[in-house]
């Protein structure tokens, strides 16, 4: 059972602390009162950190909580316990005997253990009457759904993989109109404040990658998650095909 809406919402600020923790402790510390001078040791914290991206950490961070929550969600939602039970598919076969399955009889059966398979095998079972093509057309009809919604719902972090990139450049990039522009009002010999800023400007792009590059390692395997559910479903539609009409069936 998927612990509370709460509990996993909770979850990802320890998560959260530990990314920007992490991003912190990659960048050199640098004197707030003296722009050119960079201290010898210490680390830049994580306030400091977030103020030196400026705006764009915001939307940067918000997606970093939306992601870490989608990937504990997906990883509990889309357990193979939650898809295809063991022993589901031996226990509706149990209550019949081969090729004389009672539809209703299954029917209920599914409700009472629902999941996935018990969904995509309660839509073929009132079509057994109907004919075998019927029944396979009506569980792949149903099963593509399912797939569907399944993969749907990790486009969220398709899009966070996309996007936090682009909001890290679009950061540095303001942070670089802003570090040239502080340097041609600055003088001539002035590189030091060019460098600061340029740092500074560095740090939405850092945080962009950082986010990204999980996000999408997560999203795949995911992806592949799904991929396999799918051939096992498809496994155990013909399975369930091959007992309801009488044929040789494991």
């Amino acid at each position: 059972m998927a612990p509370p809406r709460i509990v996993r919402t909770l979850t990802v600020f320890p998560l959260l602390f530990l990314f920007v923790l992490c991003l912190s402790g990659a960048l050199p510390a640098q004197d707030s009162t003296d722009p050119s001078a960079v201290e010898a040791e210490g680390e830049l914290d994580i306030f400091a950190l977030l103020f030196k991206g400026g705006w764009v950490m915001i939307p940067i961070a918000l997606a970093s909580i939306l992601a870490l929550t989608i990937t504990i969600e997906r990883f509990i939602s889309l357990r193979k316990i939650k898809i295809i039970p063991p022993g589901f598919l031996a226990g509706l076969k149990s209550l019949f005997d081969p090729g004389n399955v009672d539809a209703a009889k299954g029917a209920d059966y599914c409700r009472q253990h629902p999941c996935v398979l018990g969904t995509l095998l309660e839509a073929g079972l009132p079509k057994l009457g109907q004919g075998e093509n019927q029944v396979q057309n009506t569980l792949e009809d149903v099963g593509a759904r399912a797939v569907d919604r399944m993969k749907r719902s990790l486009k969220p972090l398709s899009m966070i993989a996309t996007i936090s990139p682009l909001l890290g450049l679009l950061g540095t990039v303001y942070g670089m109109i802003g570090a040239f522009q502080a340097a041609s009002a600055a003088g001539v010999g002035k590189s030091d404040v060019l460098a600061q800023g340029i740092y500074e400007a560095l740090v939405t792009t850092a945080a962009g990658l950082t986010l990204a590059i999980p996000v999408l390692i997560v999203y795949q395997v995911l992806n592949n998650r799904v991929d396999a559910m799918v051939d096992d479903l498809d496994t155990n539609a013909e399975d369930f095909i091959a007992y309801a009409f009488n044929h040789e069936s494991t």
